[in-house]
């Protein structure tokens, strides 16, 4: 957020600014950063504390820079039978992630979700905007060493 945050008047309410703002700043930075919620904090005399509770409550919010390459790996019901978890853990094997989400160089993040609409397709993924289907471990580790190049 290189520019001044909203500052917004006495007479406005401040917490139904929030949310508003938090979009606004992800939307531009890509995610919420330390400096820009101190920033929001000053600006509605909210302090970052209550910020923090209410931005973690949405899952849109996030915390840390966005990773250069995003990977979601569906995880609906025909992904599921059709083994998309055995094709998140490969995932999370081989960017050697255990609990994280996102490298530590910040090149991949993964993602699981619901549905991306490719049932017939189970089971599938995106790496940043294309679709990969019939995914099998072996097949989501070659594309990801390919990647890697």
């Amino acid at each position: 957020m290189d520019g001044e945050v909203k500052t917004v008047s006495a007479d406005n309410s401040e917490r139904s600014e929030l949310i508003p703002i938090l979009q606004e700043v992800q939307e531009t930075e890509g995610f919420l950063s330390e400096k820009s919620l101190e920033k929001i904090s000053k600006s509605l005399n909210i302090s970052q504390t209550e910020i923090y509770a209410v931005a973690t409550f949405y899952s849109q919010f996030k915390f840390t820079p966005p990773a250069r390459h995003k990977i979601k790996i569906c995880l609906g019901t025909a992904c599921h039978v059709k083994g998309g978890e055995k094709v998140l853990e490969a995932v999370k094997r081989t960017l050697k992630l255990e609990n994280e989400d996102t490298t530590p160089d910040l090149e991949y993040s993964v993602e699981r979700v619901a549905c991306i609409g490719c049932c017939a397709l189970a089971p599938c993924a995106t790496i940043d905007d294309h679709v990969y289907a019939k995914l099998t471990p072996n097949k989501i580790q070659h594309i990801i060493t390919e990647m890697e190049g």
